[in-house]
């Protein structure tokens, strides 16, 4: 029985002893941290998405601090956060771009399938099978919801065999950028009154496109023509926007004849030309 008291006393003992030693180092050693960290994780909305390119709002707070990160980056909590960390830093809020993810691919080649999936619904699982994948297109969406199983915001669903964004509920935060095997996912800014997007990444030629998509971008070029502003360019078979000369203006959308590129998501109707006036007699 004495024996048994004594090991317990002298393991009480030690244990004072070991943590008086750890309060003392935890003191001696602490790295003060700035209070402004903890101000701007309070005003963030805690989502820790990582669409900052940090690991989670904490790290993020920390970059800012450091002067690593600008008081814009949180995509989730958009200008209001943005002015709110400004605030806490003392400095001007800076002009933030809504930013939202964007499947290029219409789904224009649903019905030309390679052969038929049978396995479990994942666009990571089917990508390994023969030629990527049982969609026709190379390019094109798998559409077993990859995207949608890792969207924190559920901004995005595969609808009709295809993947389709919310932008409204989509922050940006690039998950669905990153689990895509086929990396038709891109992050676009919505920075005029009318978004204008070409939703294909097909970089075959216009023949090849035509036997497997209703609608895949040809490359013909006319919708690079129509724009004043010189904000499309057709490289490797496939037209981009440069959202940077964009004015969302519409007039490339009007000559596409594959009907592909869209307005504010959907094809503008082609109004006819007005009758020439009579001349007079």
């Amino acid at each position: 029985m004495t024996t048994v008291i004594t090991a317990v006393v002298v393991l009480g003992v030690l244990a004072a002893i070991f943590g008086l030693i750890l309060a003392f180092a935890a003191k001696a050693f602490a790295v003060e941290k700035d209070p402004r960290e903890e101000a701007i994780v309070e005003c963030l909305p805690g989502a820790n998405c990582g669409g900052c390119g940090y690991p989670g709002c904490s790290g993020y707070a920390a970059a800012v601090v450091a002067g690593k990160a600008a008081t814009n980056c949180c995509a989730a909590g958009g200008e209001a956060v943005a002015a709110k960390v400004a605030e806490i830093m003392g400095v001007k809020a800076e002009a933030s771009v809504k930013m939202a993810a964007q499947v290029q691919c219409t789904g224009g080649c649903r019905g030309n399938e390679r052969y038929i999936y049978e396995g479990i619904s994942d666009c990571v699982a089917a990508s390994r099978l023969p030629g990527g994948g049982p969609a026709g297109c190379s390019f094109g969406c798998l559409g077993f919801g990859s995207c949608e199983s890792v969207c924190p915001f559920d901004a995005i669903h595969v609808i009709n065999g295809v993947a389709k964004v919310d932008v409204d509920k989509c922050k940006a935060c690039k998950k669905c950028i990153d689990i895509c095997p086929r990396h038709i996912i891109d992050l676009v800014p919505f920075k005029t009154k009318r978004h204008v997007a070409i939703t294909c990444s097909s970089k075959d030629k216009g023949v090849e496109v035509r036997k497997i998509c209703a609608d895949g971008c040809i490359g013909c070029s006319l919708c690079a023509k129509a724009c004043p502003k010189e904000a499309i360019t057709v490289e490797n078979n496939l037209a981009k926007i440069d959202y940077d000369k964009c004015v969302g203006c519409g007039l490339c959308a009007q000559k596409c004849p594959r009907k592909l590129i869209t307005v504010d998501g959907k094809v503008p109707e082609i109004k006819p030309a007005a009758p020439k006036a009579a001349p007079a007699k």
